[in-house]
């Protein structure tokens, strides 16, 4: 499974619309756009899991810098967080 960071994201974007440009690549398995605890507002970013490595290092090569609901999205492989959870 690869995870795929999406930036610049514009706040009224919806997982359908980051679904339908990833799955021209490949099986999409999840889209998570991340939003504020309290007002549900979107932060502008969004996490996007593929299972096909290759699918997913060629939608993320093509889709940096293309437009997304009216902005240029940033697209990389997302990075393993260094967080740590409290239980």
């Amino acid at each position: 499974m690869t995870s795929i960071y999406i930036g610049n994201l514009a706040f009224g974007a919806r997982e359908e619309d980051l679904r339908a440009s990833f799955e021209k690549f490949g099986e999409v398995a999840s889209v998570r756009i991340a939003a504020n605890r309290i007002t549900g507002r979107a932060l502008g970013f969004a996490f996007l899991e593929m299972p096909d490595g290759d699918a997913a290092r060629r939608a993320t090569k093509q889709l940096h810098n293309t437009e997304v609901s009216g902005r240029p999205i940033r697209v990389s492989e997302a990075r393993p967080s260094d967080r740590v959870i409290r239980i």
